[in-house]
């Protein structure tokens, strides 16, 4: 079927056969280029999409390319990946289902009343026994404290427990 969306993977050895296999896909066909991601220390997976004529033709470019700077680890062309691969490799989907109802937000969930005790009341015992994510949500909620922000969000249980002077 014309017009279908296929995927295409080049994986090599290195990141210069990479960029040549990336470079001669984009210019034996009309596909797009979706990425060049590192899979393994040594190994680069290139990731490109169109029709699957021009995908396989881009592939077979791609790997020609490769093989005379690098190593070729494999090549594959998915004629039609499912929605949920699709989406994974960051390809355009449109389904072609009844349209969905838009969605309506959540409402706020809000933290539940014993996070939100101010560390006044709470003794250091307390605070000792609450886990990571629960002091940081104390943290949050609390007025005052020296830390703020995404400084919460990656402080370890010693460094909120010591923003709360205990």
């Amino acid at each position: 079927m014309a017009g279908q969306e296929a995927l295409g993977l080049v994986e090599t050895r290195g990141l210069v056969a990479a960029l040549e296999a990336a470079d001669a896909a984009a210019k034996a066909a009309r596909v797009k280029l979706i990425g060049v991601r590192k899979t393994n220390p040594a190994l680069m997976t290139v990731q490109v999409v169109g029709e699957t004529a021009a995908v396989r033709s881009a592939v077979d470019a791609a790997r020609a390319a490769a093989e005379r700077v690098g190593t070729v680890v494999s090549v594959h062309v998915i004629p039609r990946p499912s929605a949920d691969v699709a989406r994974m490799q960051g390809m355009d989907v449109t389904e072609q289902a009844a349209p969905k109802a838009p969605r309506r937000p959540s409402p706020r969930r809000t933290q539940p009343a014993t996070l939100a005790a101010p560390p006044q009341s709470t003794s250091p015992a307390t605070l000792e026994s609450m886990t990571v994510r629960e002091l940081r949500a104390l943290a949050r909620s609390t007025e005052g404290l020296p830390i703020k922000g995404r400084e919460i969000a990656r402080a370890s249980k010693a460094e909120l427990l010591k923003a709360f002077g205990r």
